[in-house]
């Protein structure tokens, strides 16, 4: 039995921080890796695939978190999500053997991978205006993406790389605690909700299937990549500007700011217009961007990097939004589910990629091999079919 409803602005705002936590987590080691080689012994490329279980566990996952999301409750998914990933980081912060770590970055991807089915779908049957709420979920996703890069390496200098996971692995419990107190579960099925607001005809539902799929691999594969190269790119490439790490991860955080801002933008026009004509024109960004940026370094590799950013961010927010407006309350974590499975567990590949990429020809190699990847996004975007709009009235 549920007591009183849950008030949408705190359930939002608690799914937002959220979002935050599971991008932060995620990448505090791609981050930290740079610093735990020396004192592990361990070259670059010889630590990065411990991160590949983990990454691929963050998409595995989601098909059975997002199902027992809709089948038991999806309050209960996030306590857990809280409690366990905020013990996982911490864990990380006492391993001493490669073994060590890449089971507990496994356990930080398993907790990890409750958020987006579950999570998302919350965001879905709650908002009042759902690109305008996903576009503002998208800016705090973005920002744990960016505080990671920053918080890690600030504390990786100052305090040394176990107290990266160590504090915010404490912060997120005390969080999750708070969330059981004063979230409830509730059953969310007959209400009102934004989500339902465009439509296609039934026979052009395999040609919005095919695009979200194509997009998904395209854009989680190089999202993925990107995230976790950023810290050692920015090292080597930002040698001529700073060797800090400190500043390495300002610059990074900067740079994510603006995926953040085309996050929030990308949202308010969903609002307005088609999810072709938004995606359309986005599909152009990245690819051109990921293939300059191959030869570039010190500032107009910076301004690269925010082209890079906006396209990527911008097409994960299209993605979201797409899911949100086509599915019912019923099935909604379900479809989340699959769309992050096929998402992250390409992510997770990608982690092994970036690092056979990089030995084979360093970072020119990589950002080459995935601006071809990216040229998918277009054919994604035109296979779109045209939407049909409800005139029902929007909520500012």
């Amino acid at each position: 039995m549920n007591g009183q409803a849950n008030s949408p602005s705190r359930v939002i705002g608690f799914v937002n921080a959220a979002h935050f936590i599971d991008h932060y987590s995620m990448l505090i080691f791609a981050a930290a890796v740079i610093i735990m080689g020396p004192a592990l012994g361990m070259a670059y490329s010889e630590l990065l695939p411990y991160a590949t279980p983990g990454f691929v566990a963050f998409g595995a996952g989601s098909l059975v978190t997002g199902w027992l999301g809709d089948r038991w409750s999806r309050r209960h998914m996030m306590v857990i999500f809280f409690i366990g990933i905020g013990a996982s980081m911490i864990s990380v912060g006492f391993v001493n053997t490669p073994i060590q770590l890449g089971a507990a970055l496994l356990s930080i991807g398993l907790f990890a991978s409750i958020y987006h089915p579950v999570g998302t779908a919350m965001i879905v049957s709650y908002a009042e205006a759902l690109g305008r709420e996903m576009g503002i979920n998208g800016v705090f996703g973005n920002l744990g993406v960016a505080s990671s890069a920053l918080v890690t390496g600030v504390i990786g200098q100052y305090l040394g790389w176990r107290w990266a996971f160590i504090l915010p692995g404490s912060v997120t419990i005390l969080i999750g605690l708070f969330f059981a107190t004063v979230v409830k579960h509730e059953d969310r099925k007959g209400t009102k909700q934004a989500a339902a607001q465009a439509r296609v005809a039934k026979e052009d539902m395999w040609r919005v299937i095919l695009a979200l799929l194509i997009v998904v691999i395209a854009i989680s594969t190089t999202f993925n990549a990107v995230t976790v190269a950023l810290p050692k790119l920015f090292a080597e490439r930002l040698s001529g500007l700073t060797q800090s790490p400190a500043l390495l991860g300002v610059i990074a955080a900067g740079v994510y700011v603006f995926g953040a801002m085309t996050q929030y933008t990308i949202g308010q026009l969903l609002d307005r217009y088609t999810l072709k004509a938004v995606a359309l024109p986005l599909s152009f960004v990245l690819a051109p961007f990921m293939y300059v940026a191959a030869e570039l370094s010190n500032l107009p590799l910076i301004i690269a990097a925010i082209g890079i950013v906006m396209g990527a961010f911008g097409q994960v927010t299209v993605n979201d939004a797409m899911v949100g407006k086509y599915t019912s309350e019923e099935w909604r974590s379900r479809a989340y589910a699959v769309r992050y499975f096929v998402g992250f567990t390409a992510a997770g590949v990608s982690v092994g990629l970036v690092a056979w990429l990089y030995q084979q020809g360093g970072f020119a190699t990589m950002l080459h091999a995935f601006a071809g990847l990216c040229l998918l996004t277009i054919a994604a975007a035109l296979i779109l079919p045209v939407e049909i709009r409800n005139p029902a009235p929007q909520s500012s």
